[in-house]
């Protein structure tokens, strides 16, 4: 391994690693974009080809193979997000791994298991915990800026316009809750820091038999309430808001603000509003190089794997939930 920059492979061409991942790791200043893999030798070479990247393997085991690659990014469909995590930690690769992690908790600890064994990093790509806007709801939360936290809500929706999409897909893990509502819960447990004991849900179905759209409540036992919206049917819309007795902040572009400046809402009532302006960075930059960090200065990513297992407890309670008409579920 290069003392100084990480070697990466990408497996698959999937579209998030073309549109933002790609990007911000060759903008990277600890790594460097080695190789790119499909099930198509032609496939990964046009992609190649088009991205500027290096090289290009007709496999993923090929690149696997690949002794100058340290770390690989999976951008796979969720349901193959644990098969080519293990392949990865059996090879030996550092792992920057897709949201959600895996369809379940128990998935996760597998691939938890199988990165621990190995003597690689894992990492789940929840990019927006990186970026400073999340820093700051955190900061104003410790310093008592609204009091005691008592709600949130969240909402991440969009309209889903192709049928053949993945998302739609029961088997490769599709629905709005495991594509964006996956989002919703996580930031719920992140600025609740800590995890929910109950939840509710209500799902509108598909033909496909995802859930298109949910509703749910996440109850923690301190009595914080937060309640959420996923849809892959509706306007696009993604933002939270936190409230307590002295105030509530508010954040209009909660996961994808772009790279330019945004803004975090602190609001007191008839005090009025608070603008706390936050200067534009790119936040998938800023994972790839947070986990590269880790891998060559040999540290703990800020957000272990088994933070992503308790976010998928969370999201298969709120499924029980749902299938069973609302019916309360333990976490």
């Amino acid at each position: 391994m290069n003392e100084r920059r990480l070697r990466w492979g990408v497996l698959s061409t999937a579209n998030i690693g073309r549109a933002a991942v790609i990007p911000a790791l060759k903008r990277s200043g600890n790594g460097e974009l080695v190789a790119v893999a499909s099930r198509s030798e032609e496939k990964a070479q046009d992609f190649a080809d088009k991205q500027g990247i290096p090289r290009a393997y007709g496999s993923y085991e090929a690149l696997l193979a690949a002794g100058d690659i340290d770390a690989v990014y999976i951008p796979l469909p969720n349901s193959l997000h644990r098969e080519w995590t293990i392949k990865a930690a059996e090879a030996g690769k550092h792992i920057l791994c897709e949201k959600p992690l895996a369809l379940n908790a128990t998935e996760c600890e597998e691939m938890a298991a199988a990165a621990e064994q190995h003597g690689v990093v894992l990492m789940e790509a929840f990019m927006y915990r990186l970026h400073p806007q999340t820093e700051k709801v955190l900061e104003l939360i410790q310093d008592g800026a609204i009091g005691e936290l008592r709600l949130i809500y969240a909402v991440f929706t969009f309209l889903l316009s192709n049928p053949a999409n993945i998302r739609l897909q029961p088997e490769l893990g599709g629905g709005s809750l495991m594509d964006v509502g996956c989002y919703c819960v996580n930031v719920i447990r992140t600025v609740a820091g800590g995890e929910p004991v109950e939840v509710q849900a209500y799902a509108n179905w598909g033909e496909t038999g995802v859930d298109e759209e949910m509703a749910g409540t996440i109850r923690f036992a301190s009595g914080l309430l937060a309640q959420f919206t996923s849809a892959l049917t509706l306007e696009r819309r993604e933002f939270y808001q936190v409230a307590g007795p002295e105030g509530h902040i508010e954040v209009p572009a909660a996961f994808l603000p772009g790279k330019g400046d945004t803004t975090v809402y602190e609001h007191h009532g008839r005090q009025g509003a608070t603008a706390h302006s936050i200067s534009g960075v790119d936040e998938y930059q800023l994972m790839v190089e947070h986990f590269a960090d880790c891998v060559l200065n040999k540290l703990p990513p800020r957000y272990p794997p088994s933070e992503a297992a308790a976010n998928m407890r969370v999201i298969e309670a709120l499924y029980r939930s749902a299938r069973a008409n609302g019916r309360p579920e333990k976490v």
